[in-house]
């Protein structure tokens, strides 16, 4: 089972809904005799949809040491796998170890510029457009090998966990969860007799690094990492892989991926 939960920290999103269920979760927990603790936590919880899931995770860094869980008072929350109905039940499994855990994979993305590297890490994917949202031109590379010459509106790389968010609105392949995979899904392509360009998403291995090599005219780019713009200039390379590094989450021992899928987008 691994490290003994005995601290946890809540995230919570600052709807109404989020606070009330996050009080009356406090609750419960203590009633258990697990203690509230912002510092020094085995499990973190996020309360609100999957954007309060991102953002635990970034604001923990990452934390490769802990457990992860969200507790769904958004919408559609995929990362959000507990129900707020089942709250109490939630605390139950718990405190009686009823649990098990899955590892996730991080992406680990390097953006190289004339003037600085940056290093980012994200859950879901990153998405590639020219800064003023015209037509994107960039070679496209896995392992150093050319995919293509894109050209669109956009690129969007997604882990298998992100394969379910950004990805499957422009129509890309939804990864079963627990694959180490990369996808590479077009946003807009141009394919007629003058671009050539692939239309569909392709699904890659883990262990292979994906690189886009911007020419200076299409050097100036937005860049979003799990929802969060940047703005960077006179890039020179984007590597994108998954790294080695994984994070913990907490799934009930009835959690089945499939199950998901058919709740959150097949089940009226």
């Amino acid at each position: 089972m691994g490290r003994k939960i005995n601290k946890i920290k809540l995230f919570v999103n600052d709807n109404e809904k989020s606070v009330i269920v996050a009080k009356d979760l406090e609750i419960e927990l203590k009633k258990y005799g697990f203690i509230i603790d912002d510092k020094d936590y085995d499990l973190a919880i996020s309360i609100g949809g999957d954007g309060s899931f991102l953002r635990m995770v970034k604001d923990t860094n990452f934390n490769v040491n802990a457990y992860y869980i969200g507790i769904n008072s958004g919408t559609l929350g995929f990362l959000q796998e507990i129900d707020i109905k089942d709250c109490i039940d939630f605390v139950k499994r718990l405190n009686s170890d009823k649990y098990k855990v899955e590892e996730i994979n991080i992406q680990s993305t390097k953006v190289i510029t004339e003037d600085e590297i940056y290093n980012f890490k994200s859950l879901n994917e990153i998405v590639v457009r020219n800064r003023e949202f015209s037509t994107l031109k960039v070679p496209v590379y896995v392992d150093d090998e050319l995919l293509e010459n894109f050209t669109g509106d956009g690129l969007l790389i997604s882990t298998s966990t992100g394969s379910t968010a950004y990805n499957m609105s422009f129509g890309g392949s939804i990864v079963y969860n627990t694959l180490n995979t990369l996808s590479i899904t077009p946003v807009a392509p141009l394919n007629n007799k003058f671009f050539k360009t692939l239309i569909n998403s392709l699904v890659i291995p883990g262990d292979k690094v994906v690189s886009l090599i911007p020419s200076k005219e299409y050097s100036n780019l937005f860049i979003q990492v799990d929802g969060v713009n940047k703005v960077l200039d006179n890039v020179i390379k984007i590597e994108t892989k998954i790294s080695n590094k994984t994070i913990k989450c907490i799934r009930m021992n009835d959690f089945h991926f499939i199950k998901v899928i058919n709740d959150k987008i097949l089940t009226k």
